[in-house]
């Protein structure tokens, strides 16, 4: 048996998935749950509507810089203790957020950003790891629990802040982190390296000069873009076309559970297909049809919500997918998924500030979803041209010496 095989007792696989569901749950929520009070924030402090959108930018900034990192992070001090630490940031960043001042709200969002952005990488490295014959089953499983969760968060956060008021609202979610530290804390005892296909910082130069490399990457940084804009604004876009915070809250709640649902069944949707061309676009149009829906027919935004939710669902998985199905080995997957995480969300961290930006100029939505309408366009390309069914060139062989 090798140094990093450990041999679980019997009742440990239940508890060992039941603390694998509870981190999934805190993956979205505590950074999501913002969007339906972001006026009332905004209210408290005075912020323009680019500074409130910083609150959804500062998590993104925080995968794109940190994600590269987590691999080696887990490896020098085993995954289960690395994602038990992610977990205390989380719930100190929760923290921190709470406390009052304007430096702190930023503060505490930037480290729950971090928090998420480790625990983000490494939870399908354990999926891989423990659950082998059954990664599809559990992925699915953890990617509805992360829309539930966050679904539920969205719709019960105005109630309770016009209750208890918004930073009351917040709080509340660091019961879930709470629980899984509880939970998981009951893994520390091993001390295991990340599978071998871990997203990490990838080596040399190769991997970006690859075409299909960029193609995967903008489809999903695209995506990533548009889906984190809405998160952080549909609430506010919707309250302004007349809806009450309550009714925009649970639309953005369906938005984000019908991101989850396409999980269950894409992936025995596309292994019947010869390549994922076609599939990739649609998705693309898909989300391109939601955002004109929003601006012309927006007393149908229940509709525009769940197709806009099932288009940019699809197209992450589809994503996640292609860095397997796109490489000819582990270490290419490894560094694609580097490359895809690191740039995408980088690009995401840019859409929240400047549709905020772009609402204070233009003094309207309108000119957003525009914009987002024709880089939805673009993402199609890029879906058709990272659907099709080809690989990277593998790495030729050293020369013998």
């Amino acid at each position: 048996m090798s140094s990093q095989t450990i041999r679980l007792p019997v009742a440990r696989p239940l508890l060992l998935l039941t603390g694998l569901l509870l981190i999934a749950c805190v993956l979205r929520a505590p950074v999501t749950g913002v969007a339906p009070v972001l006026d009332m924030i905004q209210s408290t402090y005075a912020l323009t509507r680019a500074q409130a959108g910083l609150l959804t930018t500062l998590p993104l900034v925080a995968f794109g810089l940190i994600s590269p990192f987590a691999a080696s992070l887990a490896r020098a001090q085993g995954i289960e203790r690395t994602l038990f630490g992610a977990l205390v940031l989380i719930v100190v960043g929760m923290g921190v957020r709470w406390a009052g001042p304007l430096w702190a709200l930023y503060a505490g969002t930037g480290l729950i950003g971090a928090g998420i952005a480790v625990a983000n990488v490494l939870l399908p490295s354990l999926v891989k790891r423990d659950f082998p014959a059954k990664v599809p089953t559990v992925t699915g499983i953890c990617a509805l629990m992360m829309g539930a969760i966050a679904a539920g968060a969205s719709v019960i956060a105005v109630p309770l802040a016009l209750a208890y008021g918004w930073r009351t609202a917040l709080a509340v979610f660091v019961v879930l982190p709470l629980i899984a530290l509880a939970v998981w804390r009951t893994q520390l005892g091993s001390h295991t390296a990340p599978a071998r296909g871990t997203a990490a910082m990838p080596h040399g130069g190769r991997i970006w000069h690859s075409a299909i490399a960029w193609h995967v990457t903008l489809y999903m940084g695209i995506n990533s873009l548009l889906y984190y804009v809405l998160v952080g604004w549909l609430p506010v876009i919707l309250t302004e076309q007349g809806f009450s915070a309550g009714e925009a809250g649970s639309v953005h709640g369906l938005m984000q559970l019908s991101c989850a649902l396409p999980g269950l069944v894409l992936g025995a949707v596309v292994s019947r297909l010869k390549n994922q061309v076609a599939i990739s676009a649609a998705m693309a149009v898909a989300i391109a049809v939601a955002l004109l829906g929003f601006i012309y027919v927006p007393a149908w935004a229940t509709l525009w919500a769940v197709l806009f939710g099932a288009g940019s669902g699809s197209a992450i998985i589809l994503s996640l997918m292609f860095m397997s199905l796109r490489v000819a080995s582990v270490h290419q997957a490894a560094a694609l998924s580097g490359m895809a995480q690191g740039v995408g969300y980088l690009l995401a961290a840019c859409g929240p500030t400047l549709a905020g930006k772009a609402h204070d100029l233009a003094g309207t939505w309108n000119t957003v979803m525009m914009g987002g309408f024709v880089l939805a366009i673009v993402m199609a390309v890029f879906g058709a041209l990272a659907g099709r069914a080809r690989q990277m060139h593998a790495r030729p062989a050293p020369a013998p010496r």
